[in-house]
């Protein structure tokens, strides 16, 4: 009798088998099985299996479920799968909030054992943000044409691992003195994937202005600051031979309006009916230089010749606001001229007294305009002599340099 082996069955696989003589049972002595397994499963065991004459198969086959590599963990992400690394399984890749993934988002397990798709990552893609202050508009400090402005430095935030590189400022830093107008502010920062978060704003700084004021005629303005910004303080004063009239100087107030009135300068109007000398020359103090010329006749040599040497000298003295004052003649036949003005005897003989000037003999005094006596000569002095002297007055130097400002000078 033909020895017979158990049926073949192949758990997810099938047996090809020949019998030798074409047997209709596949299981006789000496049939040849070939094995096979379905998809995704791999053979483990022979391919081929005999019927031999112990009744047993030539050898024991099983098909396995085939399996893909594990995958590995992308940086900043993970993967869930449906059921392991078997052939046919789907796995998903996920990424921690701020990466983005790159490459296949589902990866299945193929019968090559290797997984479908590209490998996933997670990547930087977000940018850090960062958020400046809103527009920071200042008044200009009085009498400055700058503002100081404070703000605090933004911080970055980074959606992903939270490490920034230092803030980057383009503009000026906070606590400093901005200029009039708009000043553009940029923050920016880097991730370490390089991505860059910026944020700008403005910084508006505005100077309050009056309208500006006018130079009176005869008469200087010097202003400072820019002139007429809030809190702009211009004085004013006028060319020799003028009285100031109305508010020395005049503030720009917040409210856009000058303080006090508008000045003018008037012809100086010399009082000469006062009682006394020094009530004379009062009426200069601070207004004008003074050249007192004293002879004991109008015949003097000296005298012609120092007259003769200031007429073509008037501008010079004029720029430099001197008054010339003269007194002529000896007690009781003496009078005092300022211009074309008489001065009562007893005042010309008061005004020899307070000066200590000799009767007798020709003198000039030379006066500051704040009345102190600053040089005297006994013969005729030049007008570049006299200039010179007066050139170097401290008073006079300021007064040089608006002169300069306003053009004024002598052809």
């Amino acid at each position: 009798e033909t020895p017979w082996c158990s049926p073949i069955k192949v758990k997810h696989g099938y047996a090809n088998c020949r019998t030798p003589q074409g047997e209709y049972y596949k299981n006789v002595l000496g049939t040849r099985c070939d094995i096979r397994c379905q998809k995704g499963y791999e053979l483990h065991g022979p391919q081929q299996l005999i019927c031999q004459s112990s009744k047993r198969w030539s050898g024991k086959v099983l098909c396995k479920q085939k399996r893909c590599p594990t995958l590995s963990m992308p940086t900043n992400g993970g993967f869930k799968c449906l059921d392991g690394a078997y052939f046919g399984s789907r796995c998903e890749y996920y990424c921690s909030p701020g990466y983005q993934l790159k490459g296949d988002r589902i990866v299945t397990c193929m019968d090559n054992k290797v997984w479908s798709g590209r490998p996933a990552s997670c990547v930087d893609t977000e940018p850090p943000r960062i958020q400046c202050p809103s527009v920071k508009e200042k008044i200009a400090e009085p009498n400055k044409l700058t503002a100081r402005v404070f703000w605090d430095t933004p911080e970055g935030r980074d959606t992903a691992d939270g490490i920034l590189t230092d803030v980057i400022l383009k503009g000026l830093p906070p606590g400093s003195h901005f200029p009039e107008g708009d000043h553009k502010i940029q923050y920016t920062v880097y991730d370490r994937a390089e991505n860059k978060g910026t944020c700008k704003f403005l910084v508006k700084v505005r100077v309050r202005r009056c309208v500006k004021l006018n130079v009176p005629d005869n008469g200087y303005i010097k202003c400072s600051g820019d002139g007429n910004n809030y809190g702009a303080t211009c004085e004013f004063s006028c060319i020799g031979g003028y009285e100031l009239q109305g508010s020395p100087a005049r503030v720009c107030q917040y409210n856009l309006g000058w303080s006090g009135v508008e000045p003018t300068c008037a012809p100086m109007n010399i009082n000469v009916n006062v009682r006394t000398a020094a009530a004379l020359l009062d009426q200069f103090y601070e207004k004008r230089r003074l050249l007192i010329i004293s002879t004991p006749t109008a015949a003097n040599f000296f005298y012609r010749m120092q007259l003769g040497m200031l007429q073509p000298a008037q501008c010079g003295l004029d720029l430099r606001h001197v008054t010339v004052v003269e007194l002529v003649g000896v007690f009781p036949a003496q009078i005092g001229r300022i211009g074309v003005k008489l001065l009562p005897p007893s005042l010309a003989l008061q005004l020899r007294l307070l000066l200590r000037i000799p009767h007798y003999n020709f003198n000039i005094v030379v006066m500051d305009k704040h009345g102190m006596d600053k040089e005297r000569y006994p013969f005729p002095a030049t007008p570049a002599e006299l200039f010179a002297l007066i050139d170097n007055f401290p008073l006079r130097k300021e007064e040089m340099k608006l002169q300069a400002e306003i053009g004024q000078s002598c052809p």
